[in-house]
């Protein structure tokens, strides 16, 4: 890392904000897992109204309710172990590149390794927030399949513009003046 102690704390305050990012996400969703078991358990007196298309089966329902239930479950799975990484991340970044164990003679703290560390929370953070995009066409198929079926619609379409990139950040055929000399004619 080039100023290591000028960029070591951004990268530590940075993972930090991703910690606190992710345990937001785990509160809301064990929240949402109360709301969402407290509903499961109510009177039947709100599932017959008159803007719910579809089944109105008290099986129906129970389904409904339990798949929004395991969707904020896996959401909060997920963001427990994006915490989980992060934290261990924020450690490594901090730890001294030297032997990690006398006892082990070639085994060396590498940046690799902490990068992977910091990749894998992040993954982790992206799959727990996709299970809260995934949680929408859920909560939208109590009131049927259509609204759950346009909402699947729109979200394939967010996803898609979310995840695709037309720009990668960098000019090709730019390179540092060391890079260009070692750079075949």
């Amino acid at each position: 890392m080039q100023e290591a102690p000028k960029h070591g704390v951004l990268a530590v305050q940075t993972l930090r904000n991703n910690i606190m990012a992710s345990t937001l996400l785990a509160s809301t969703a064990i929240t949402l897992c109360s709301l969402t078991a407290l509903l499961m358990n109510s009177g039947t007196k709100y599932r017959a109204a008159l803007f719910v298309f579809g089944d109105r089966s008290e099986i129906a329902f129970a389904i409904k309710f339990f798949a929004i239930l395991v969707c904020f479950l896996v959401a909060f799975l997920f963001n427990v172990q994006s915490i989980r990484y992060y934290s261990h991340a924020s450690i490594l970044i901090n730890a001294p590149c030297k032997r990690m164990s006398p006892h082990h003679q070639h085994h060396y703290l590498t940046t690799d390794y902490v990068a992977t560390t910091v990749n894998r929370g992040s993954y982790f953070w992206s799959l727990g927030l996709r299970a809260f995009y995934f949680s929408f066409p859920l909560f939208l198929w109590i009131f049927g399949p259509i609204p759950m079926f346009v909402s699947c619609f729109v979200l394939v379409i967010t996803l898609y513009f979310l995840d695709v990139s037309f720009q990668f950040g960098w000019e090709v055929g730019v390179a540092d003046n060391d890079e260009e000399q070692r750079l075949p004619n």
